[in-house]
């Protein structure tokens, strides 16, 4: 029988520049559909504007970042220690693979090998390693886990796609920070990868491109797309890999990939921060194994939340629920002005 290890990240762009700083907040500032009231910190609750400070959150920026790179630093550790042959990594497709062409609920990307240059996009900013548009990172796969994964996800009743090749971009931002975030100190990071892409996005995956929506536009509902898989569903999909994988040949790590509600996505803020109520809601359940709770969280609160892209995280809740888990570590990193909380968590075998 195999064993499992269960991790969570973030994948948070924004922890990648050579100057860490609120990104999203400062577009929103230039939104002209911004209400009045929010245009200058007077009107923002206290805790944001501490974080704002005097110098527009370059200080808060820089803290924030460096407390989550300690604490992705502790999953690289368990990562080490457990020696998988493969990662599983959950992660949303923003609009990368998942384009007008076809828009999969799940996607199991069964590749042999991508090469990925994440700093080549025109007018990239300097990165936090001073790599070059020109740097490359060699990224294997592991072919047989992942077909064999989707042969007995299909065999579950799970209708699934696969891909062996991709069809727009190397890999989604979602499965290469991952990457480079885990090999933080660029010590070499030679694990193979089995990404599964989920739609998280849904409704507005095509319609804002899988980014922000302005407020001085926003889309009619008649331009939704269809929605994302519901978390019930994304909970009994971790399980039903659990399942497989514990019945495999292969040691696994499964890993979720996210940040929490991003205030980008949430509309009830006017996309101002982030609904840390709803994330500390479902953090304790976390802490406490509560799955009954996770699993009856509706789309319609996901949504209302900002909590899109924690539909990764739904699936390896599920998988920790299936093998009886509880974390063994686990850890909430709070901000209002860096777009979006951050958890990262350990459940050892």
């Amino acid at each position: 029988m195999s064993e499992i290890l269960g991790l969570g990240i973030t994948h948070y762009p924004a922890l990648t520049g050579r100057v860490p700083r609120p990104v999203s907040l400062q577009r929103l500032l230039r939104d002209p559909g911004l209400p009045e009231s929010y245009r200058t910190p007077a009107g923002w609750p206290e805790i944001m504007r501490r974080e704002w400070g005097d110098d527009e959150g370059a200080s808060f920026a820089r803290r924030h970042s460096e407390e989550v790179v300690a604490e992705i630093r502790k999953v690289r550790a368990a990562l080490d220690e457990f020696k998988p042959d493969f990662v599983l990594i959950w992660g949303d497709d923003q609009h990368e693979n998942f384009q007008d062409d076809i828009v999969p609920s799940f996607c199991v990307l069964a590749y042999d090998a991508v090469d990925v240059k994440p700093w080549s996009k025109a007018g990239a900013p300097p990165n936090r390693w001073g790599e070059t548009a020109d740097t490359a990172f060699h990224i294997r796969g592991h072919k047989q886990a992942a077909k064999y994964l989707a042969s007995a996800l299909i065999e579950q009743n799970f209708d699934l796609a696969y891909a062996y090749r991709p069809l727009h971009v190397p890999l989604g931002h979602a499965f290469t920070n991952s990457v480079l975030f885990l090999d933080w100190d660029r010590r070499g990071f030679d694990i193979p990868v089995v990404p599964f892409a989920i739609n998280c996005y849904g409704r507005r995956v095509i319609a804002a491109r899988g980014y922000m929506e302005s407020l001085a536009n926003p889309i009619p509902e008649a331009e939704f797309d269809p929605p994302s898989p519901s978390p019930a569903r994304c909970f009994d999909l971790g399980a039903a890999c659990a399942r497989a994988l514990a019945r495999s040949p292969w040691r696994v790590a499964l890993l979720a990939s996210s940040s929490w509600s991003h205030a980008f996505m949430t509309r009830k803020h006017s996309f101002l921060y982030p609904d840390t109520a709803a994330d500390r809601t479902l953090f304790e359940a976390l802490k406490a194994g509560d799955h009954g709770t996770w699993r009856s969280t509706t789309l319609a609160q996901i949504e209302d939340s900002g909590q899109h892209e924690l539909l990764n995280w739904f699936c390896l809740i599920g998988a920790m629920a299936e093998l009886g888990r509880r974390p063994d570590y686990a850890a909430f990193v709070e901000t209002n002005i860096m777009n979006s909380n951050k958890v990262i968590a350990v459940y050892r075998p």
